[in-house]
């Protein structure tokens, strides 16, 4: 489910920083409430309008999808959520160590094939960062509707000192703390089953 291109979207990025997350001061960020890989931004302004006291910022490498999110921003006036049009490889090692309080994975790429594996969102490549900038007790709550990655997931999870506190076969959305993304209400829609994964940073 490619996301057509839209040659529009740079150059809306670039004429509204007031809804992008000023990387410049990443290093001196706290309490983040991250999301990687925010597709269209249903998730993201979703959680920003149920959580107005909450701040909420959103990792989007595809420019045609960090700039629909950016425009629904804009156009909602979404005060607290920030956009970062970048890869998380890049963005991650900017945030200091214990600055993420929760940290969401939502219906990521597969990347099936297994010379891909060190794409995948829950490979080594990441969990070495995610378990570096979570807070002591810190969350990392992932969603998928792929069996085979959350399999993987797991048995990455397991290996990488994160303590398991939920898994769901067959989430039902449920949880409070939550919304649902474009590609979870589709799914939803065909009769595939949810799963989910619940972690913490325990040292």
């Amino acid at each position: 489910m490619r996301t057509k291109f839209k040659a529009w979207a740079e150059p809306y990025i670039n004429e509204h920083p007031e809804v992008m997350l000023d990387l410049s001061n990443a290093s001196n960020l706290d309490n983040l409430y991250l999301e990687i890989g925010s597709g269209k931004g249903d998730f993201l302004i979703g959680m920003a309008e149920k959580y107005p006291d909450i701040s909420f910022i959103g990792v989007e490498r595809n420019v045609t999808c960090a700039g629909i999110t950016a425009k629904k921003l804009v156009e909602k006036e979404v005060k607290n959520a920030k956009l970062s049009w970048i890869d998380a490889l890049e963005l991650l090692p900017m945030l200091k160590e214990e600055s993420i309080n929760t940290l969401f994975l939502n219906f990521s790429d597969p990347w099936p094939k297994k010379r891909h594996v060190k794409r995948r969102l829950t490979s080594e490549t990441f969990l070495s960062d995610y378990f570096r900038t979570l807070k002591n007790d810190g969350k990392l709550i992932f969603k998928t509707d792929n069996k085979d990655l959350f399999d993987y997931t797991l048995e990455s999870l397991n290996s990488h000192n994160f303590k398991i506190i939920e898994v769901d076969l067959n989430y039902l959305g449920d949880d409070d703390f939550d919304m649902v993304t474009e590609y979870e209400r589709k799914f939803r829609e065909l009769g595939q089953p949810i799963y989910k994964v619940v972690v913490m940073k325990n040292v």
